[in-house]
């Protein structure tokens, strides 16, 4: 596909079409709405038919673009497999995938069971896995594509507590990694974006969680997050988004195999 701009034209995506996984809330609203303001078709999916709807009518009144959702697990290679031939046939072949569904649930590791742990791999990791080899072929055989897989800055170093999330993101990255060598020459990046915290409905579920766990006053735990940053706040899910849409970019062709980081400075990569 040949380049026909920057993120200052005026549609640069224009003509694409996005997938979103978990893409009615937080990081990946925010995402949703920039490729949208580029011009890109969206396809959502999620578990939640209300707040699908919502994000999907708000993007259709402002950009005046396709939107089409699906509700499923992107954990279960079942849902998967529905949700994606069900996006294909109504909005035909995928340039853009952003894999952004995923769970951040929390345990000492002594108290961690193999329940929560599959819970937090199958979505986070192998969720990542299945939804790419849905778009993979079709890329490969367009000769373009953007995979953009979000991880986190947990997915670069340790973090105590979340040794199932933390496993699962030092995944994302090893197969962003991976998946980037291998299509290096056909048109397709793969990259990772590592947030630190965010502004989002997850990290605020996970403060209430180790609330309830601690007994510790919420106002204490937040401000300990906010400190995990140099410059002293969470960061923003548009801050996220922005860097996203740049590197879908049809003129971002050089950039694959990379570890993001939007952190503020607390992980330097």
């Amino acid at each position: 596909m040949k380049i026909t701009g920057n993120m200052f034209s005026n549609k640069p995506l224009d003509g694409q079409h996005a997938i979103i996984t978990g893409g009615s809330r937080g990081i990946g609203a925010s995402i949703a709405e920039y490729l949208a303001r580029l011009g890109a078709n969206i396809s959502l999916t999620g578990r939640t038919e209300k707040t699908l709807v919502k994000q999907k009518n708000a993007l259709e009144k402002n950009y005046g673009i396709k939107v089409h959702t699906a509700i499923g697990d992107m954990g279960s290679e079942l849902d998967v497999k529905k949700c994606f031939e069900d996006i294909k046939s109504s909005m035909g072949l995928t340039q853009i995938l952003i894999n952004n569904a995923g769970i951040g649930k929390s345990a000492p590791f002594h108290r961690l069971d193999s329940s929560l742990w599959n819970e937090v791999i199958g979505l986070n990791l192998t969720g990542t896995f299945l939804c790419t080899q849905q778009v993979f072929s079709d890329m490969r055989e367009a000769g373009y594509g953007r995979i953009v897989n979000i991880s986190s800055t947990v997915g670069l170093r340790g973090y105590p507590y979340i040794a199932a999330y933390c496993a699962s993101k030092h995944g994302v990255v090893g197969l962003t990694r991976t998946l980037a060598l291998e299509t290096i020459k056909k048109g397709i990046t793969v990259n990772a974006i590592c947030p630190g915290y965010t502004d989002t409905d997850l990290v605020s579920e996970a403060v209430d969680s180790i609330v309830d766990k601690t007994g510790k006053d919420r106002d204490e735990i937040q401000t300990e997050i906010d400190n995990m940053s140099p410059m002293g706040r969470m960061v923003d899910p548009e801050e996220v988004a922005e860097a996203t849409a740049w590197i879908c970019l049809p003129s971002s062709a050089s950039i694959t195999g990379q570890a993001i980081v939007i952190a503020g400075g607390a992980v330097m990569n």
